[in-house]
Parts: C-alpha cells; structure tokens; sequence
C-alpha cells in the first residue's frame, strides 16, 4: 500500500509512537516524527530496521518540544494529519499540582492551535481510560465514552488528572476555536504488548512488580488491557475514517484479567521468570485501611471501586476494528519484552 498523505507523529521513541510509526510506514505514509534531541534519530532509524522497516527515506525528523513553540509549523508543514501521541515527561510528588498538569494541557493546546494555522485535516490525540471511567462505579451497566472521570475523585493519581484535563481543554479548544479542524481521541486502558526498543509504557511497573518479588501479596484488582500493536492500528484508523471526527474511542481488549490471574498465567506459561511471582493474594480490607494513611493504596481503593465492564463496541461499530491480541496474548508478549530487554531489576 503507497499512501501520498503525510502524517506528523509527536513522541519520538515512546513505547506507543514506535509501533505507530511502524504500522505507518508498513501502509506507505509519509511520517514526520518529532523527538526532543536529535541524538535519539539513529536509534529510532535502527529500531524501525530491526523489525523489518525498509522505506525509512519516507521518515524524517524535527526537534519539537510540547513547551515550546518552536519547530511546530515547520513539523506540520504538508500534513494532513497529527498523531498527538507525546506527553510531557512526568515527576512523581511535585511540590506545584498546577505547574506539573499545565503542560499537559498547554502541550495538546499547541498542536491545535499550529495544526488549526497550517490547514492540517486532523488530529488524533492519545488520551486514556483515564479519563473516562475511573470514577464510574455503576457495575451494572457498561463504561462507555460518554463517561468522563472526576478529576476531583480522591486517590486520582496527578498523572490521570492530567490527562484528563488535558483531553477537556482539547474538546473545549475544538469546540470555541477549531474551525474547519477534526479531532478524535483514543483512551487505551493499560498498553502492554511487545516493544520495538525497550521502551514500556507506565503500566508495565505491575509486570515488573510482580517478576522481581517486590509484590508479596497481589491485590484482587482486575485491569482492562489492550496490545500496543491494537492501540497503534486503532489511531490510524482513527486518523482516515471519515466517521472518526469529533468521537472518542476506548481502545481496550475483550473482558478484563485480575492481577492475581496474570500471576498465575505467568506462573504457569513463563515458570523460568516467574520465579518470583508471588500467588498470595492480599484482602481488599489491607488496601482499604492503608488508603487512611498512603497515597498509592487510595489508588488501589480506586481500581477496586471502579467498573471493569469496559465498551470496546463502538470502535468495532465505528471503525470496523477488531482487538487481534487477547489479553492473555498481550500479557505475555510485555513479559518476553521485560525479559529481552532485561527491564527487571
């Protein structure tokens, strides 16, 4: 497939934005990918190699920060469409809550704002679960894209508030200020699956948590989870779709898995690293009562709370997609990454 359109991807080398530029090259776009510091362009061009790339003269670079102004308009230059999938780096336990959420909101801001100037047809932003369901605890019926989470829930972690926010002042933007521009969004529950270089996403800390022993009782938490590989396809179709604009698409695998089950899938399919693995499982009444006193347990009382009856359906209705990996699948290709990449410590 030779597809002309070109496509700006923000986040250089992040777990997600390589399999996005893989899954664009393999379809024959155009990609420009915006990185922080040239230095990352070689390894970025080896990796792509590596599995299999070879019309890398189709890729090209420009140093673009999500604080900055600089380099956007030149990034956008003859795009059609932005794959915003970069996030400013994030600091745990920042003195300011305000400075550690404003770029968040002030970076997805920018890319309108110049995408809107340089005629771009448009955006797809990463968002995620985040925020939609996190503060939906009606078990009864289905979580869906019209939810969106309160982000003054207590035990929100700042990274969800952030993010959350993020996606509200993006629709506000496009609602107000948008013009002719079209957005849609992609929540993806947790992102496992396997990565190009060694790059993982935050959710592979319960992975790396439970393989090195630190987690001696694993709590009763089932997880939504969705492949990389399914994510990346998911934002591309998001991205031609002439339904897509102005829709927010949960991006999530079939059913949900407990912590205490991917333990014992890991004890069971990968015994020569699950070592390890803890099958004790901890009582919810431990993480209720730490919740009094630490952070992380009120946001273990979150994911307890919290509706796991996840929609995936109007991607599939929407966009004809169809999560290839299960669960299961996806689990363990993020395990075979941790390993070759020697990620446990």
């Amino acid at each position: 497939m030779e597809n002309s359109a070109k496509v700006l991807v923000t986040g250089g080398s992040g777990f997600v934005a390589m399999r996005v530029i893989l899954q664009l090259l393999q379809q024959g776009y155009k990609v420009c990918n915006t990185i922080r510091n040239s230095s990352s362009k070689e390894k970025i061009i080896a990796v792509l190699r590596a599995n299999g790339v070879s019309n890398l003269e189709r890729l090209t670079f420009i140093e673009a920060e999500l604080t900055r102004d600089d380099n956007w308009a030149v990034a956008m230059q003859g795009c059609k469409y932005i794959l915003s999938v970069a996030s400013p780096v994030f600091f745990e336990g920042p003195k300011d809550e305000k400075e550690a959420i404003r770029p968040a909101v002030e970076g997805i801001l920018r890319v309108l704002k110049f995408a809107r100037q340089c005629g771009v047809k448009r955006v797809v932003m990463t968002s995620n679960f985040g925020a939609v369901g996190f503060s939906q605890t009606n078990k009864k019926r289905e979580t869906t894209e019209d939810d969106w989470t309160d982000v003054n829930l207590k035990g929100l972690s700042l990274y969800e508030k952030s993010k959350t926010l993020a996606e509200k002042a993006a629709w506000d933007f496009i609602k107000k200020e948008g013009g002719n521009l079209e957005f849609a969004t992609i929540n993806a529950v947790a992102i496992y699956g396997p990565s190009l270089g060694g790059h993982i996403s935050g959710s592979f800390h319960l992975l790396t948590n439970l393989l090195n022993g630190s987690m001696k009782l694993v709590p009763n938490i089932p997880l939504n989870v969705v492949d990389v590989r399914d994510v990346a396809d998911l934002h591309i179709r998001a991205m031609i779709h002439p339904d897509a604009g102005g829709q927010r698409f949960i991006a999530s695998a079939d059913g949900q898995i407990t912590l205490p089950e991917i333990a014992a899938l890991l004890k069971n399919r990968m015994p020569q690293v699950a070592e390890k693995v803890s099958l004790k499982k901890m009582p919810d009444f431990i993480i209720k009562i730490g919740a009094l006193i630490n952070t992380r347990a009120r946001q273990g009382v979150v994911f307890l709370n919290m509706n796991r009856k996840v929609s995936n359906a109007k991607a599939k209705r929407v966009l004809n997609w169809r999560p290839v990996a299960s669960q299961e699948e996806t689990i363990l290709a993020a395990v075979e990454s941790i390993v070759k990449y020697g990620l446990i410590k």
